[in-house]
């Protein structure tokens, strides 16, 4: 079977920090999301080949990526797009997608920004077992949380109602980015949008081929991230960590109090300061400082301040003289 891995997006409520790297790329613990994601694919016999699709804005920081891993299977893919407003949606450019690479087999289809907690492996042998298509569903455990996803409603495995985005959530069930399909399925893709449906969110895909065909929901519990805010991959962090702090060998900290979940990478300096729940980037500096629950980013001087929820990007100077 083959396997997608959808890297496309602009991470644009992650700015600055993603202005310049796709948020694939951000580190969580000692890899990427995207990395795991690629070494579980590596390990699985089942699948042959991993196409990484992306746009032309990230194009060439994925190619150095993947030259630079150690991973086979990966191919990478390229949108024809370089701004949010071009983009074709996920539907769009996953049916265009499987048209260039000529896709006619089981496919499992995964977000690159999703930290999830279950083996990709296992939800494989759930697809394999049903042979049909599947999805996977988390438990958000909030109506207000659950309106930004697709519903599901299962009956036992099986997937009876599905509703994208709906204004008044039933359950905290929803479906998350990764799914398995059928090589069957593969041609509906153009069916469903040739017949003018939604082409972005893939779950306006599965309520429509819900209506049409089983779909099954493999539902794990433990834990799920989509990183696509400052507080969610914060909170990933925290997940990986788990209390616990990861500082480079070749950091400095001195005189610095620092407490849990704090990632501080290589070369940079906490000096006379506090740091708790926060990301420090690559030869960054925090001077004389309180940092709580914010993130870094490279090359970054930060002196006298008392910051809590700050998003500061790379190559900045914030010196209170007071």
């Amino acid at each position: 079977m083959k396997a997608v891995v959808l890297a496309g997006g602009y991470a644009t409520r992650l700015w600055p920090i993603t202005k310049h790297r796709p948020k694939m790329f951000l580190p969580v613990g000692d890899s990427t999301v995207i990395d795991q994601i690629f070494a579980e694919l590596e390990a699985d016999d089942r699948v042959d080949e991993v196409f990484v699709s992306t746009n032309e804005r990230f194009a060439e920081d994925f190619r150095d990526h993947l030259a630079d891993s150690e991973f086979d299977k990966p191919t990478l893919t390229v949108e024809d797009t370089t701004e949010e407003d071009e983009k074709f949606g996920v539907v769009g450019a996953l049916a265009q997608l499987f048209d260039r690479e000529n896709v006619t087999e089981d496919t499992l289809v995964i977000a690159g920004d999703n930290l999830i907690s279950f083996a990709v492996s296992d939800f494989l042998d759930f697809f394999e077992a049903k042979e049909s298509p599947t999805l996977a569903a988390y438990d958000v455990g909030s109506r207000e949380r659950a309106k930004s996803y697709g519903l599901v409603e299962l009956d036992g495995d099986e997937v009876v109602d599905f509703q994208e985005k709906p204004d008044d959530p039933r359950s905290t069930l929803v479906s998350i980015a990764c799914y398995a399909f059928t090589a069957e399925t593969i041609p509906l893709l153009d069916e469903y949008l040739e017949s003018g449906n939604n082409p972005d969110e893939p779950g306006w895909f599965v309520q429509w081929l819900q209506q049409r065909d089983s779909v099954y929901a493999y539902a794990f519990d433990e834990a799920w991230f989509d990183i696509g805010t400052p507080e969610s991959y914060l909170e990933a962090v925290g997940w990986k960590l788990d209390g616990e702090n990861q500082i480079a060998d070749s950091a400095t900290v001195e005189n610095t109090t620092v407490g849990e979940n704090v990632h501080v990478m290589p070369n940079a300096e906490l000096l006379n300061s506090s740091v708790n729940n926060s990301i420090v980037f690559p030869s960054a500096t925090i001077q004389d400082c309180d940092i709580r629950d914010s993130i870094i980013d490279e090359k970054t001087r930060v002196e006298n301040m008392d910051l809590a929820g700050a998003l500061i990007g790379a190559h900045t100077q914030i010196l209170n003289g007071d």
